[in-house]
């Protein structure tokens, strides 16, 4: 059963899941190279960078309804579709972005 949310909750989701994935998976990947004897500091800005796709496409929900959404859009008219997909992208990239700046802070790294 899929729960569609309506589109200013789907947006504001979607950016708070890209930063609980970059964030989240950033500490908890610096703890790893903590035991094996890496500076955890760095590794976690980057970690940070190196997720940030992913968490996009987590955020997204890593499946292809984004790109059946693209389809209708362009293909059948529905503009109002495809504008909200790009939307919910730019709100995932704007999660990871916010993600990778508070770990940039954090970290001190490139400041």
């Amino acid at each position: 059963m899929e729960l569609k949310l309506p589109f200013i909750p789907a947006f504001i989701s979607m950016y708070f899941v890209a930063l609980g994935i970059i964030i989240g998976g950033s500490i908890i990947g610096s703890m790893g190279y903590y035991i094996i004897g890496q500076p955890p500091l760095s590794s976690m800005y980057d970690l940070s960078m190196k997720l940030r796709i992913w968490a996009i496409v987590g955020a997204v929900g890593g499946t292809f309804d984004t790109f059946y959404s693209f389809e209708k859009g362009l293909f059948e008219g529905e503009i109002i579709e495809f504008m909200k997909q790009i939307f919910l992208i730019i709100a995932a990239m704007g999660g990871t972005h916010t993600g990778t700046v508070i770990l940039q802070w954090l970290t001190r790294e490139h400041v």
